[in-house]
């Protein structure tokens, strides 16, 4: 079976290079930049397409009758293709949990920590010329709401305990190992002055965080999100951002990326802005890439 990894980039190839070993299956490595439409061409007669995160419309993969198998880099190909259509069309989607717990929890504190002070506004200011110091947000005591209690949900709960936090949680499922208070999402939304959004999307979380959900958050809050950006009304999001509703936002995901120079999102001050980055850490990327052959191995093989 032909396999390639269809959107190697300059970040991952040195990665591939430290985890790919002598017996492992051939794995052709694809690293030029391609339009969208021209996916039919880069993946065309392989059986096996690793995707780090390219998007593969139904009608573009459908080009392609000798795909069986996408192992996708992460736990959302919901925001990159139309899991449901590929699998009717005999295409198995593969995906990779807990290869970044820690790193994508350190990223969602990074983001919280940088909006509650806003460091990158001032860091923009003071690179203009302007020194203006903005009064910030104590963390201590403050009460930090944790939407989905899955591997990162946990790392975030437990990192907000160390510092001093408040924590409580929703989850869709109750287990018996969470250490976390749950509570009903419109009591997490109205008590919470930092929420952090780690669900996983799927066809019901997407927009989870409606306009009415939004509408019910704890004016001044700060909201986090590295996890999908379809899990919240971007309309909403924006308006709230814009009226001061919600004080800032720390976000590494969008609805579509890369994020657009000229998107509202990019324009609002009281924005702090990541490039899907929170799982890149040289740990994170190892096992991720190994885990990603792993897979392979076992279908091939």
């Amino acid at each position: 079976m032909k396999t390639i990894f269809l959107d190697c980039n300059d970040q991952l190839a040195p990665v591939w290079a430290r985890v790919i070993r002598p017996n492992d299956p051939a794995i052709d490595v694809n690293r030029a930049a391609f339009a969208r439409e021209d996916l039919p061409r880069v993946i065309g007669g392989y059986d096996i397409a690793i995707d780090d995160h390219s998007y593969m419309p139904t009608p573009l993969v459908a080009q392609c009758p000798e795909l069986k198998h996408i192992v996708f880099l992460g736990t959302g190909p919901a925001s990159y293709m139309n899991v449901g259509e590929l699998e009717a069309r005999g295409i198995k989607v593969h995906i990779i949990k807990g290869y970044g717990d820690t790193a994508v929890a350190e990223h969602s504190i990074a983001l919280m920590v940088a909006a509650a002070r806003d460091v990158a506004r001032m860091d923009r200011e003071i690179r203009a010329g302007m020194w203006t110091p903005h009064e910030g947000v104590q963390l201590l005591g403050k009460t930090l709401g944790v939407i989905g209690l899955g591997g990162i949900g946990r790392e975030v709960a437990r990192i907000g305990k160390g510092m001093g936090m408040e924590v409580i949680g929703w989850n869709r499922t109750k287990h018996a190992d969470i250490e976390v208070p749950l509570v009903d999402i419109e009591t997490l939304l109205a008590r919470s002055d930092v929420v952090s959004m780690n669900l996983t999307l799927g066809d019901e979380t997407r927009v989870f965080l409606s306009a009415e959900r939004i509408a019910r958050m704890k004016p001044g809050v700060i909201y986090v999100n590295t996890a999908r950006g379809a899990l919240a009304d971007e309309a909403a999001l924006i308006a709230a951002l814009q009226s001061g509703h919600i004080r800032h936002a720390g976000l590494d995901v969008f609805h579509n990326e890369p994020l657009k120079a000229d998107h509202p999102l990019a324009k609002l001050p009281n924005v702090t802005l990541t490039a899907h980055a929170a799982f890149r850490t040289l740990e994170a990327s190892m096992t991720l890439l190994r885990r990603a052959i792993d897979i392979v191995c076992t279908i091939v093989r």
